[in-house]
């Protein structure tokens, strides 16, 4: 396996210190990094979230609010950064989804779900393309959504479904994948 990957997946579960190890893929040599944040705030709770990632992140990164449409935004980052890390995944995908419904998940046609999807995995490649384009370092971030029961409700399963194969594909992308648990990172390809 190469020592330095280009492209690195970190997963795992909530709280299981995947961020953290993702940002020392980066932080170890005092690079200059583009941190992509996915979340959108919608409550109090998510912003004292935010607050905490901002303050452990070293204040020479640059970090831009963005889920979608990279291949607009990245590559003029190109020659002003060395690396890119993008926290989470999963946050993405929720927002993606979020944005293509507009009727109640509950009622989601399979039809209307497959469009969803396909929406996710163009966002998806297209952030993939662009980070093989920009040549730089890029971490990662995701949850591991597959290792709990199965959700109560439709909207959930079908989160765990869509994002679960958009990890798959990232990972078969990935140079290197990393999995944490409790703090602890085992590479896993």
């Amino acid at each position: 396996m190469d020592d330095k990957p280009l492209i690195s997946l970190v997963t795992g579960g909530a709280r299981s210190g995947k961020s953290r190890f993702g940002e020392s893929l980066l932080t170890a040599e005092k690079l200059k990094i583009l941190y992509i944040a996915t979340a959108k705030v919608y409550d109090r709770e998510m912003e004292d979230r935010v607050k905490k990632h901002r303050k452990q992140r070293p204040a020479f990164w640059h970090t831009i609010e963005e889920y979608r449409q990279f291949e607009k935004v990245l590559p003029d980052w190109k020659n002003k950064v060395d690396g890119v890390l993008l926290d989470c995944i999963t946050l993405m995908v929720t927002q993606l989804m979020l944005d293509k419904c507009s009727e109640s998940w509950d009622k989601i046609s399979s039809e209307a779900l497959d469009e969803i999807e396909k929406g996710v995995q163009q966002e998806i490649d297209e952030l993939l393309e662009t980070l093989k384009f920009l040549g730089l370092p890029a971490v990662i971030i995701t949850n591991e959504v597959g290792l709990g029961i199965v959700p109560g409700d439709k909207m959930s399963r079908d989160f765990r479904d869509i994002a679960g194969r958009m990890n798959q594909r990232i990972a078969s992308f990935a140079d290197a994948v990393y999995f944490v648990v409790s703090g602890i990172p085992v590479r896993i390809k």
